[in-house]
């Protein structure tokens, strides 16, 4: 009897704690020529439509990594964003094909040039200021998860 409530207890838990778990943002520790930085992965429908949406501040050498289900021609654009911000869209090698510069609040669509399989955002002058262009490989993309549809 202890035992059988003990298991229902314990299922009940895990089934009450099972969406914190899966509402963590998963991080992930990348490097672009030789300047580290933490993104936030942002692999699901969800994540990926609400970006970094409402949000006042991000840390210096952090930003949002978007994993896109498929390699395609992408755009990105700053709906609800209040931070200025400049987007990386990168191949499924890790190479970046192009940068934009993003305004605040814009509905400007800023596009990948080639297909790709990620963007990456971060404050606006983090890649100009590191030097940072077309060209350069992202490494540490080999650990994020795949994209969910």
């Amino acid at each position: 009897m202890i035992r059988s409530n003990l298991f229902i207890i314990s299922f009940c838990l895990g089934l009450t704690l099972s969406p914190l778990l899966l509402a963590e943002n998963l991080v992930v520790s990348l490097t672009i020529g030789g300047h580290p930085l933490n993104a936030e992965i942002a692999h699901t429908y969800d994540t990926r439509s609400k970006g970094l949406m409402d949000r006042a501040t991000l840390p210096e050498n952090q930003g949002m990594l978007f994993i896109f289900p498929k390699i395609d021609f992408y755009s990105m654009w700053m709906l609800n964003t209040p931070l200025p911000l400049s987007v990386a869209f990168v191949d499924e090698k890790g190479i970046i094909l192009n940068i934009e510069a993003m305004e605040p609040f814009s509905t400007v669509a800023h596009a990948s040039i080639k297909p790709a399989k990620y963007a990456l955002e971060m404050h606006q002058a983090w890649f100009t200021s590191r030097k940072i262009t077309a060209g350069h490989k992202i490494i540490g993309l080999e650990n994020v998860p795949d994209a969910i549809e």
